[in-house]
C-alpha cells in the first residue's frame, strides 16, 4: 500500500466534550473534523469502535463488528426528532473532566431506550431504513442482537455462565427465547442502526473534507463475545466453552512475568478450512467505518505466545506459528488491496520484517523509544525508512471547543 506523506492525530471519539457523560457522534465530532481541516492535517485515527465489555475497553468489546451504542449522539436523535426535550430532562450531573463509565452508560442506554420507544409510535420513513440495515448486516447482527438480550435477560453475566442450553445454542431454546424477547433483540439491533448511521454520516463528512480515517482491528476478540459463543469452532475451546489456552506475550524489559491477555486463541487450521470467512468478514466491516486499519500485534501473525489456560502469568508459554502469508494472501486476494497498517512494536523477528514488507505494509516508529540507545536506534528520525507512521505520543490540549464555531455546512444544528 502507497501512503502519501501526511499528518494526523489521534483521538477516540468518547474524549470530546459532552453533556451526556461521554463524547459521542454528535456537534463536537464535527467540530473535531473542521479542526483538522484548517490545522493542515489529513488523518483521524480512532481506537476500536465496537460495544465495550470487561473494563469498558474497546479492546474488550462485545463484537468485532458491532458498533459502541454508548457513542450515539442525543443532539442528532433531539434533531431527528427521535428524543423530546421532555426526555432530555432528567438528565444527571456528570463530571466534567472525566468520564463516569458507569453513570454515563446507564444514562445513555436510558436515552436509547426512550428512542426506540418514540421509534416504534412513529416509525416514519425509518423504518424501512431500519429494515434495509437488518438485512445488510444480517451476517453478524442477528447473532449479536440475540447475544446481547440473552446477556441482558442473564443480568450482565458472561456466557460462559449461562444456562446450559443457552451456552451451546442449542436450537430450540434459542428459537423459543427469540419469540419471547422479539422487542428486546430489535432494541439491540436499533441501537446498532443509529449508531452506523450516526457514525457514517460523520464519515462521509470527514471524507469530504480530505479527512482519511485509520480504524483498528486488534488481533483477538474478547472472550465474552458474540464472536467466540456464535463460532465455538473457530477458538480453542473445550466441550464446556472454556478456553484451553489464551493469548499473552512473553516476559521482557516491561514485564519479568510477560503479559497476560486471557483472550481466547484462533484455532488457525479451521480459518483456513473456510478461506479465513470469518476474518475476512471482519476486515470489511472494520472498513465500512473506516479507510485505513491498523492492525494490531502484526507480530502475532507470525507467530504468538500461547500460554495454558489457568496459568497465573505467561511465563509458561510457548511461541505458535501464526497464519502469516496464507492469510495476507487470501485477504490480498478477496479485497483487492491491503489498506492495513501493520503494528509491528515490541521484540519483532526478521520473518515479522519480511511478511510485513512483502505486502509493502507501512510499520509504526514511536518518538519516545528513541532515546534510551544510541543513533542505531530505529525509532530515531533519520534511520525511519519510506514506508512508515511516525508516533508522537503528547498531551494535546483542545482548546477549539472554547473558540467560536468555525464557519463550515454541518448536516446537523450546531446550538
Amino acid at each position: 500500500m502507497e501512503l502519501t506523506r501526511s499528518s494526523g492525530i489521534l483521538l477516540h471519539p468518547t474524549s470530546f466534550p459532552s453533556f451526556y457523560g461521554i463524547g459521542d457522534l454528535g456537534p463536537q465530532a464535527y467540530y473535531w473534523v473542521d479542526f483538522l481541516k484548517v490545522s493542515g492535517c489529513s488523518v483521524w485515527q480512532v481506537l476500536p469502535l465496537g460495544p465495550t465489555g470487561f473494563g469498558d475497553s474497546p479492546y474488550q468489546s462485545f463484537s468485532a463488528f458491532a458498533g459502541n451504542p454508548y457513542l450515539v449522539s442525543s443532539a442528532i436523535l433531539l434533531d431527528e426528532g427521535l428524543l423530546s426535550p421532555e426526555d432530555l430532562g432528567d438528565r444527571p450531573h456528570f463530571p466534567e473532566t472525566e468520564i463516569d463509565f458507569g453513570a454515563a452508560i446507564q444514562w445513555k442506554l436510558t436515552l436509547l431506550d426512550r428512542a426506540y420507544e418514540n421509534y416504534k409510535k412513529n416509525p416514519t420513513e425509518l423504518k424501512d431504513e431500519f429494515s434495509q440495515f437488518r438485512k445488510q448486516n444480517s451476517s453478524w447482527l442477528s447473532d449479536y442482537a440475540l447475544f446481547m438480550a440473552i446477556k441482558e435477560t442473564e443480568n450482565g453475566h458472561s456466557w460462559i455462565e449461562w444456562p446450559d442450553t443457552m451456552r451451546k445454542r442449542d436450537r430450540q431454546t434459542l428459537k423459543t427465547f427469540t419469540k419471547a424477547n422479539a422487542d428486546l433483540i430489535e432494541r439491540h439491533a436499533f441501537r446498532q442502526f443509529l449508531f452506523f448511521r450516526q457514525w457514517l454520516n460523520l464519515k462521509k463528512y470527514a471524507n469530504e473534507n480530505g479527512i482519511t480515517i485509520v480504524g483498528d482491528i486488534p488481533i483477538f476478540v474478547s472472550m465474552d463475545s458474540a464472536d467466540v459463543w456464535g463460532n465455538p469452532e473457530l477458538f480453542y475451546l473445550d466441550e464446556e466453552g472454556h478456553p484451553t489456552a489464551v493469548a499473552g506475550v512473553p516476559p521482557d524489559y516491561f514485564s519479568p512475568t510477560g503479559q497476560l491477555w486471557g483472550n481466547p486463541l484462533y484455532k488457525w487450521e479451521e480459518h483456513e478450512k473456510t478461506n479465513f470467512d470469518w476474518w475476512i468478514k471482519r476486515v470489511k466491516s472494520t472498513l465500512v467505518m473506516a479507510d485505513l486499519i491498523r492492525l494490531d500485534h502484526f507480530r502475532g501473525f507470525c507467530g504468538y505466545w500461547e500460554v495454558p489456560a489457568g496459568e497465573p502469568t505467561a511465563v509458561k508459554g510457548r511461541w505458535v506459528e501464526g497464519p502469516g502469508n496464507p492469510f495476507l494472501k487470501k485477504l490480498l486476494k478477496r479485497l483487492g488491496n491491503l489498506p492495513l497498517i501493520a503494528e509491528d512494536l515490541g521484540e519483532i523477528t526478521q520473518d515479522v520484517v519480511d511478511l510485513r514488507d512483502s505486502y509493502n505494509l507501512p510499520g509504526m516508529k514511536i518518538l519516545q523509544f528513541a532515546f534510551s540507545d544510541d543513533a542505531r536506534n530505529l525509532f530515531l528520525p533519520h534511520n525511519y525508512i519510506p514506508n512508515c507512521i511516525a508516533y508522537m505520543i503528547a498531551m494535546i490540549f483542545f482548546i477549539f471547543f472554547h473558540l467560536p464555531p468555525i464557519k463550515t455546512n454541518h448536516p446537523i444544528k450546531l446550538n
